[in-house]
């Protein structure tokens, strides 16, 4: 793309010019660039990874629709996790990712949801759900924690309970007034291998 200071055949060119050249203003400045027809080809590649961001996209909402549905505290933790993966992101763009990228590894893909932080005397309890807690795609997950988002380096395993879907992590020996940070992983090994819940926090008591 060409930046002009006085754009061809008008101070305020904008718009198509035989089908060669665009002209518009963007952020500011005069710009003009070659007319290209995006191509959209049907390949098979593509129709798979389509495939991939449909089931992700459905996946979110039937766990907005759960009993434990996905909820503000959810969100908010998908959305922790997106700002540190790719400041831009919102938390269903890292739903979506973490998502498609589980079904891209081969592995069976997760939402995590009903997330619910109970803080106690220094300690703190996180509880989640998830629909492959069923015995077969998810036997054995860890809480990974620490005192930032980046930095969540100690770990706890989890405690599933198959036939509610859920995932309960007791985090103990906490210091009191200090805010953690908590995200469950499925272990490595694990049909569901690489599915991960949003980044939640809580201060013990």
């Amino acid at each position: 793309m060409a930046k002009l200071n006085g754009p061809l055949f008008s101070f305020g060119a904008r718009g198509k010019l035989g089908g060669a050249l665009v002209f518009a203003p963007w952020k500011g400045l005069n710009n003009v660039r070659r007319y290209v027809v995006p191509a959209n080809p049907n390949t098979t590649l593509q129709s798979a990874q389509r495939t991939k961001l449909t089931a992700a996209v459905a996946a979110i909402h039937a766990a907005m629709q759960h009993a434990k549905p996905l909820a503000v505290l959810d969100k908010a933790a998908y959305g922790v996790w997106a700002s540190v993966v790719q400041a831009s992101s919102t938390w269903f763009n890292q739903a979506v990712r973490n998502h498609v990228n589980v079904a891209v590894a081969g592995k069976t893909p997760t939402v995590f949801h009903g997330g619910a932080v109970t803080p106690g005397a220094n300690q703190l309890v996180l509880k989640v759900y998830s629909p492959q807690i069923d015995g077969a795609d998810i036997t054995a997950a860890t809480c990974f924690y620490g005192l930032s988002p980046t930095s969540m380096l100690e770990s706890v395993a989890a405690v599933l309970v198959a036939l509610d879907d859920e995932a309960t992590c007791t985090i103990a020996g906490l210091d009191t007034g200090v805010k953690y940070y908590m995200q469950l992983r499925v272990d490595v090994g694990e049909n569901c291998e690489g599915a991960m819940s949003g980044i939640y926090t809580g201060i013990p008591t």
